[in-house]
């Protein structure tokens, strides 16, 4: 995937400005920064929910904007934030619908098709679960759901949008071994939207992190994840130390950056936290 030059928003209100930025087959990226930085909106754009309000956005070689919607999501699947379903759909109804890109106009499911909604529900641990409607699923189990449906599309490309949202942290670490296991075993290429910073160092190969709809930073977790950066992106003086397993950044916050008194040792910080609010917690 390919981003030209791209702006985004809303109403002709840019909430992202000026993005140029490839995505690698079989990478996996995690675009970071704090909230309302254009995180979701850039996301949002790659899967060509949003229209850019300039420049291009092109899927293996050709034009988003030019594609059939079917071909589209042939090719790239996405999980959003925000879900709305009809009353009463059960969740193995809602995961059907990952199959209806691959399907003729009929609508009729072949084998290979529930095959692919059996694994997905599978994978998310859904079985028990299936036939219930999905407004009835608690927080934890909507969001397996809608990851179950993103899954059986089957695509080369999965934007993910805060995928561990309302998941205890149990859930979050499968959720995040069950992308890892198909970007491995399968090249799926992964975007993916985290607010957790460690679990994004340690998912991700490459980290994107944005402030005021603008890329601030963009390389591997251990040149991104700095005192510096967590400094200018998102307000507050933090330890970086390393993971004993893997060599990812792990990030210990201590402390706010009072407005006023946002410039530290290293970088320059844009004063996100709260006046006043700096804790000043004693090292470990």
């Amino acid at each position: 995937m390919l981003v030209d030059r791209v702006s985004a928003g809303y109403r002709g209100h840019e909430v992202a400005r000026h993005l140029s930025l490839s995505i690698e087959r079989g990478s996996r990226t995690a675009l970071v920064g704090p909230n309302g930085s254009g995180k979701s909106t850039i996301l949002k754009t790659l899967a060509r929910l949003i229209k850019p309000l300039s420049g291009s956005v092109y899927l293996n070689g050709q034009d988003i904007g030019r594609l059939p919607t079917r071909e589209v999501a042939r090719q790239l699947a996405i999980l959003p934030q925000v879900h709305e379903v009809p009353p009463e759909l059960t969740v193995l109804e809602l995961v059907s619908q990952g199959r209806f890109p691959h399907v003729g106009a009929l609508k009729m499911l072949r084998r290979q098709d529930d095959e692919a909604v059996q694994e997905a529900i599978r994978l998310t641990g859904l079985e028990h679960l299936m036939h219930r409607s999905v407004d009835t699923l608690s927080g934890g189990e909507h969001q397996r759901a809608w990851m179950a449906l993103a899954l059986a599309q089957k695509t080369d490309l999965l934007l993910l949008d805060e995928p561990t949202t309302f998941l205890d942290v149990a859930h979050q670490l499968d959720l995040l071994g069950l992308v890892s296991g198909l970007n491995r075993d399968h090249g799926v290429t992964v975007v993916i939207v985290l607010h957790d910073l460690n679990h994004a160092a340690r998912f991700a190969d490459r980290m994107i992190a944005v402030l005021e709809g603008e890329v601030v930073a963009d390389g591997p977790p251990t040149e991104v994840l700095t005192p510096g950066l967590l400094r200018e992106c998102f307000g507050v003086e933090a330890w970086v130390t390393k993971d004993p397993e893997t060599g990812a950044p792990v990030c210990i916050p201590h402390t706010t950056i009072s407005a006023g008194n946002d410039e530290g040792e290293g970088g320059v910080g844009r004063g996100h936290g709260r006046p006043g609010s700096s804790s000043g917690h004693p090292r470990p």
